[in-house]
């Protein structure tokens, strides 16, 4: 049994073999069943070396929103996550976590009267046929903004919705590198194992691909490059308010926005990307004194303003910490997987030689101190957030280089734009897919480069910044 008005559970995903591998020996792993009450949820820690197997046994029980299929063993490696169930559950764990506990102390109630109010306001969006709830979640880092983001997700696509989420954050990737900023229309189930699914560039998948739409920003943080931050946000308000108005199935759903953490500390950048994307609710997790200052950003009453709704909610007592060398690991394992696939399904990309002269490749060179003129201004109230245009990028600069061994081992974006094209379109260009330069033979004057594309790259311009950083030996 699962939530009220909530049912179903993602189809079975091939079960992770340990043994396999030339060089694999047998390994005998640990077996254990953990009994989980009602409304508690198993939380563990799986580090990227040794993969953790969890298997339903009995009840049901919901990982992020999304419920477990019985009898299927789901793997997990670099993983902290917690399995909720609201009437109990018995779970055969296979591995050896590097911490695991059950606890009755959850945020899942809180989440689930979210998810519950918002769905009240999908129904009524879809009787006056008008568009739903447009949803920013904003906090400290390791605050679980992304695990709410996910949970709603989930839980929406339960109920047959299928919400556009944007993924804000450039320290991680959501159906892409990190370093991007991505948009997707979700309207398949989430992808127990690999966190949010898979995208069309990732080869064969149980769960139907997902289809984003990723401009690469190429920097760790929102304040990297402020002004080409706030460009290609823009540049996502647009395309998620384009899809809105136009899929009415979208529409009704609303959107559900993930932020960095970075962005709980600069208020005035919340409101400015609150109008970009014409939100109407913001759930602000942590203190007391996070809520006030973002609700003194959208003071009731003014007529000329969207009305915005600002809601406190507790932090998870199941947050915890991710140390730098964790998120590197965890940044590392995505690129890995991207090209590679995870270890329920590994993928085959494909590899060539390419000639310094076959390629143009821009660099990004960030401005720590962008013009005020061209941030997003949030007093155009006579624009028509139809027929806008995205101003020109003016603070962060491309720079087109020669290839040389400062490549090797990075991760280059190949964009939609041509070569010959302006900076500016290069710069705000969507991203079609991501290659990695596994080795630079400056002799040769040719890159050896791994793309999850077969057939010769075409010929984009190919943009790469500060950020991911490199990836050594990806290809070994």
């Amino acid at each position: 049994m699962s939530i009220p008005g909530l049912s179903g559970g993602p189809p079975g995903l091939s079960e992770f073999d340990p043994g396999q591998g030339e060089d694999a020996s047998p390994v005998e792993l640990s077996v254990r069943t953990h009994s989980s009450g009602p409304e508690t949820e198993y939380r563990f820690e799986a580090s990227f070396t040794s993969p953790v197997s969890i298997k339903l046994l009995s009840g049901s029980a919901e990982l992020f929103g999304t419920e477990l299929a019985p009898q299927v063993a789901y793997t997990f490696a670099g993983t902290k996550a917690a399995i909720f169930t609201w009437d109990g559950a018995a779970l055969e764990v296979t591995g050896s976590p590097q911490s695991a506990h059950g606890t009755g102390d959850t945020s899942m109630n809180q989440a689930a009267n979210i998810h519950f109010a918002l769905e009240d306001l999908r129904v009524a969006a879809e009787q006056r046929h008008g568009q739903g709830p447009r949803v920013m979640v904003v906090g400290p880092e390791n605050s679980g903004k992304t695990s709410l983001v996910k949970i709603l997700a989930g839980y929406s696509l339960k109920m047959g919705r299928q919400p556009v989420v944007v993924n804000l954050d450039p320290s991680q990737g959501l159906l892409s590198m990190p370093g991007a900023l991505t948009a997707t229309t979700m309207a398949t189930v989430v992808d127990m194992e690999e966190g949010w699914g898979s995208s069309p560039i990732s080869g064969p998948s149980a769960v139907p691909v997902k289809m984003p739409l990723v401009f690469h920003y190429g920097c760790q943080k929102a304040g990297g490059s402020l002004g080409l931050y706030e460009q290609l946000t823009r540049r996502l308000g647009w395309a998620v308010g384009t899809r809105l108005d136009e899929d009415r199935d979208a529409g009704s759903s609303g959107c559900l926005i993930d932020t960095p953490g970075s962005l709980a500390g600069d208020h005035a950048l919340i409101k400015r990307v609150a109008s970009v994307f014409s939100v109407d609710i913001v759930l602000a997790i942590g203190p007391e004194a996070l809520y006030n200052d973002i609700k003194a950003q959208f003071p009731d009453n003014v007529p000329e303003e969207k009305p915005v709704h600002v809601l406190q909610l507790d932090k998870s007592s199941g947050c915890v910490d991710r140390t730098d060398a964790y998120m590197k690991q965890f940044r590392q394992n995505q690129i890995r997987q991207y090209f590679f696939g995870h270890p329920g399904m590994s993928l085959s990309p494909f590899t060539q030689f390419v000639g310094f002269n076959e390629i143009t490749i821009f660099r990004i060179n960030e401005d720590q101190q962008p013009s005020t003129t061209d941030l997003i201004s949030d007093d155009s109230e006579d624009d028509d957030e139809d027929d806008y245009e995205p101003a020109p990028v003016s603070t962060a600069k491309l720079e087109r280089i020669t290839p040389s061994l400062m490549l090797q081992n990075i991760v280059l974006a190949v964009t939609h734009a041509n070569p010959t094209d302006n900076t500016d379109n290069i710069l705000a260009s969507s991203v079609l897919w991501y290659i990695y330069v596994a080795e630079v033979d400056e002799s040769k004057s040719r890159l050896k480069i791994i793309s999850p594309i077969s057939g010769r790259l075409p010929m984009k311009a190919l943009v790469f910044g500060g950020w991911p950083e490199g990836v050594p030996d990806l290809a070994a």
